[in-house]
Formats: C-alpha cells, structure tokens, sequence
C-alpha cells in the first residue's frame, strides 16, 4: 500500500505543462515576428488580429496546463481545463485509469464521474504514483465502508 501523502498535496502533469508553455511562447513569438515582417498590403489591424490569435491559442494551452488535482482536509479540487469543481471526501466513491486513458475517473456518490485532467496518464510512472497516492486518501478519508 502506498503511503498517504502529507495535506495539502498538489497533483499536476510535469510534460504537458512544460509542452504547453513552450508551444505557447513559440507560437505567439512566431506570430508576432509575422506580423512585423509580413508583406506591406496586410493593414494594421490584419497584423494585430495575427498576434491576438496566437494570444487565443497561448490562453487555450495555458488552460490545458492549468489542470491540477488538490487534496486537503475538506475534499478535493479538481482544476480542469475549463472548469474547476470542489469535492467533499465523502462525495468520491471510487478513482479508476484503464491502461491507456488519458486521466483518471472518479466516481461519485450521486451515481456520476468526472475526470480528473491534472494526473497524466501519459507520464506512467508519475501517473501511477500521484493515482496510488489519490486511493491511499480516498481510502483514508472516503466515506467509511458499512460493516454489515
């Protein structure tokens, strides 16, 4: 059994992150030297536009790169892409990441799951530690189990 991680605990892809910020930055350099040295019949405007699309696509893989999960006393908080949702303990049933998926699962009480983006299932060997570290918890601070 995995030992439980001390709370607060913070769970977030190292690779995507740092391909996300790179991209971005590259993209938005790239679109701003365009912009400058594109040809002179594309207006002010027409060269503004180029470097605000690379700021639209900078901002989209900066919310890629924004997924966490965080552990505390009180539950979880899942930071997904375009959505962040609070958890209580109790309310986590269950976590699951077949081979292959790109995250993990949780299961909920009220019969529903969600995705939890910021544990990578592409960066395996970190995957699998911050997952066994999340059902160490959910063990720890889930919802008893009945003895009956």
């Amino acid at each position: 059994m995995t030992d439980v991680p001390a709370l607060p605990t913070v769970w977030r892809p190292r690779t995507t992150r740092i391909v996300a910020y790179i991209t971005a930055g590259v993209i938005v350099l790239g679109l701003i030297v365009l912009a400058v040295v594109v040809a002179p019949q594309f207006k002010l405007f027409d060269r503004i536009l180029m470097v605000a699309f690379g700021g639209a696509i900078a901002w989209i893989l900066h919310m890629l790169a924004r997924c966490r999960v965080v552990a505390d006393e009180a539950g979880l908080t899942l930071v997904n892409a375009f959505r962040t949702r609070r958890l209580e303990w109790p309310e986590v049933v269950d976590v699951t990441m077949s081979v292959g998926e790109p995250w993990p699962t949780l299961d909920l009480a009220d019969g529903t799951s969600v995705g939890a983006m910021g544990i990578n299932g592409t960066e395996k060997a970190l995957a699998a530690r911050q997952l066994a570290e999340l059902k160490a918890l959910l063990h720890t601070r889930g919802e008893a189990p009945d003895l009956t």
